[in-house]
C-alpha cells in the first residue's frame, strides 16, 4: 500500500520569529513512526523580524522565511506556492510565533489578522479536496481566520482564545496531548506549547494530532 503523505508548512526557523523547532522537529517525527512521509513547505518571502533568541531582543537584520525553513528541512524543502493538495493526504502546520508573524499577523491583530495567500489557498484546497489539515500551538488562530465556523484548539489561553471566538470560530479549552477534531472541516488541533508545556508534551501533541488524521486517512 502506498504511504500516505504530508505537507509541512514552516514559517521560518526558532520559536520567536518562526517555526517552534520542537513542534516542527517532532512532527515530521510523527508522521515517520505513523508509517507516512513528509515534504516541507514554506512561503518565499521575508521574515516580519529577526529575534535573538539568547536574549528576546529584535535584530537589525533581514531573513527570509524559506531559507531560514530549509535549516529544519536540512534543505529539502519548496516554495509554498509549488504546492498542489491533488499531490497530498494530508496538510500540517506546527506552530511558533512565525505562524502568526510570518504565515499571519495573528500576532499583531489578533481577530483582524490577516494570512498570507499561499496558505489561505493551500487550506482551502485541502478543504475542498476533504483532506484533513492539522494545526499546532498558535496555528490554529490562523485555520480559524480563514474557515470561520470550525472547532478548534489553542490550548486555555483566554485572549487567543477571544480572537478565535472573535473570527466566527469555536475554541474547545484543552490540556496537554489533547487533540480537537472538527468533523465536518477535518481540522485537527493541538495545543502544544501554547501550554506551559516540555518536549514529552510536545511530542504527545504531535504524535496524538498525526495518529488522528492518519485514521480519517485510513477511512
Amino acid at each position: 500500500m502506498e504511504k500516505k503523505k504530508f505537507a509541512v508548512v514552516l514559517s521560518g526557523c526558532g520559536v520567536y520569529d518562526g517555526a517552534e523547532i520542537h513542534e516542527a522537529t517532532l512532527t515530521m517525527l510523527a508522521i515517520m513512526r505513523q508509517g507516512a512521509t513528509y515534504q516541507c513547505f514554506a512561503p518565499d518571502i521575508p521574515q516580519h523580524h529577526v529575534i535573538n533568541h539568547l536574549n528576546g531582543k529584535e535584530m537589525d537584520e533581514s531573513r527570509n522565511v524559506l531559507i531560514e525553513s530549509a535549516r529544519i528541512a536540512r534543505g529539502d524543502i519548496k516554495p509554498l506556492h509549488e504546492f498542489d493538495g491533488n499531490d497530498f493526504d494530508a496538510l500540517i502546520f506546527p506552530g511558533g510565533f512565525g505562524a502568526a508573524k510570518n504565515l499571519s499577523t495573528v500576532a499583531f491583530d489578533g481577530a483582524n489578522a490577516s494570512v498570507n495567500p499561499e496558505v489561505e489557498k493551500a487550506v482551502k484546497q485541502m478543504i475542498s479536496l476533504k483532506k484533513p489539515i492539522g494545526a499546532l500551538c498558535i496555528s490554529p488562530a490562523f485555520i480559524a481566520k480563514i474557515l470561520k465556523d470550525v472547532n478548534v484548539t489553542i490550548g486555555s489561553d483566554k485572549g487567543t482564545a477571544d480572537a478565535i471566538e472573535a473570527m466566527g470560530a469555536t475554541h474547545v479549552e484543552t490540556t496537554h496531548g489533547d487533540v480537537v477534531f472538527d468533523e465536518d472541516k477535518m481540522v485537527f488541533t493541538t495545543p502544544c506549547y501554547m501550554l506551559d508545556a516540555n518536549i514529552l508534551d510536545i511530542d504527545d501533541g504531535a504524535n496524538n494530532v498525526v495518529k488522528e488524521m492518519m485514521k480519517v486517512m485510513g477511512k
